[in-house]
């Protein structure tokens, strides 16, 4: 069942909505410095002005230990959101205080504010549900219904996502509609061939999702720092690579798993083998069999997939008709060792099918190395959302909108 839309929530003219978005941006001196979580809040937020509702954006930043913290202050958010809007975004320095109140209250049909960062109270995330309720209830005096829109918190149950949808007349936002709509294309009627590629430091982290797709994809492509736990499971040396031992019979049942079903996994053949980490370390390209060979010895870090395992990718990308890629395949932010990750990104916004680029760290990846959204089918806002919709879990955020 789809969650709740706006329309269900009749006439907004005048109405105080509460939306809540997902504004978690990187800062620098007090600057946005990415601003795709904002651009992707846009359409909700113009819709409901459009039709004349007073809007109450809510949002948290950073992880601040539920009190105010000048540092994760949404004020350059309201700047930036401002300037997309071409319209004034109020501003106000508190969330459920004073200052939101007078904002709110001198909100006009039409205008849209922003209060100052949910986590700046500790009722947002706490685990005691008694006090997540009774800060919900102190933001629910600022709206007439609310419209969940921040796709990239709805598998977690904090005040503003979970107990605030249940305290107002509530609906999802477009943002939602749009990340629901290709994820389940991505898990019940994918075009293929079907190529998932994963990536990031853990295996620990996409076990779920790999249990998960094994059943539904036709190959799984094995980058980051955890192809060195699958090619430690096939007995190969990894020097001082990134490895979690505890997880090695996991991934030989994985392999199994994947003969048995007739899955490809593809596990790199060559590795961007380093003496350190860092970015201007002295590096070699290793066999994927023979990581400890290079001057670095077993002392050898490796921090990229090598260039015939990054051509071989792209490869394969560009012949699939859907693709879900979640997680860098080196340390990108280092040039020296960004070219795995580019070589993926390129083939994926070239590819003719639908390219998901899965949030987190592969969204910042894609953008750090000069792509633009729209280059591909679909970016992700919520990197640990839709890993845990791809694991089958059950997302607390989207289930009270009425979502099954």
């Amino acid at each position: 069942m789809t969650p709740r839309t706006i329309e269900s929530l009749g006439d907004l003219s005048g109405r105080r909505v509460i939306v809540r978005c997902d504004l978690n941006v990187p800062l620098s001196d007090g600057v946005v410095t990415d601003d795709g979580r904002i651009r992707a809040s846009l359409p909700t937020l113009n819709a409901l002005l459009h039709r004349g509702a007073r809007v109450v954006v809510v949002s948290h930043l950073g992880r601040p230990d539920g009190a105010p913290d000048a540092r994760y202050s949404l004020k350059p958010v309201a700047q930036r959101l401002c300037e997309l809007l071409g319209s004034p975004v109020a501003f106000a320095e508190d969330t459920v205080g004073s200052a939101a109140e007078k904002t709110v209250e001198a909100l006009e049909d039409g205008r849209i504010a922003l209060l100052e960062n949910l986590r700046f109270n500790a009722g947002e995330t706490s685990k005691d549900e008694t006090e997540r309720r009774a800060f919900a209830e102190r933001l629910a005096r600022f709206g007439d219904a609310m419209v969940s829109d921040g796709f990239g918190v709805v598998h977690r149950k904090q005040a503003s996502v979970y107990e605030l949808a249940q305290l107002l007349p509530s609906a999802a936002g477009s943002l939602i509609a749009t990340e629901l709509e290709v994820l389940d294309r991505l898990t019940e009627t994918p075009e293929r061939p079907y190529t998932v590629v994963l990536g990031g430091s853990k295996v620990s982290d996409k076990l779920g999702v790999i249990a998960h797709l094994l059943p539904r994809v036709d190959r799984l492509l094995i980058g980051g720092g955890m192809l060195f736990t699958f090619l430690k499971a096939q007995g190969h040396a990894v020097g001082a690579s990134l490895l979690e031992e505890d997880q090695l019979d996991t991934v030989r049942a994985y392999l199994d798993e994947a003969r048995e079903r007739g899955v490809e996994i593809v596990l790199p053949t060559d590795v961007a083998v380093a003496e350190s980490f860092s970015a201007d370390a002295a590096h070699t390209v290793q066999r994927a069999d023979d990581l400890e060979g290079g001057p670095a010895g077993a002392a050898g870090i490796g921090l990229d997939i090598g260039p015939d395992t990054a051509a071989r990718f792209a490869e394969l990308v560009s012949s699939s008709a859907t693709v879900f890629w979640n997680g860098p395949m080196g340390v990108f932010e280092f040039p020296a060792f960004a070219a795995g990750t580019k070589a993926v990104a390129e083939a994926l916004s070239r590819m003719p099918g639908l390219g998901v680029v899965g949030g987190g760290d592969s969204a910042a990846a894609v953008r750090a190395l000069g792509y633009r959204d729209s280059d591909f089918g679909h970016v992700s806002t919520g990197g640990g959302a839709s890993l845990e919709f791809l694991e089958g879990k059950k997302l607390p955020g989207l289930e009270v909108l009425g979502w099954s």
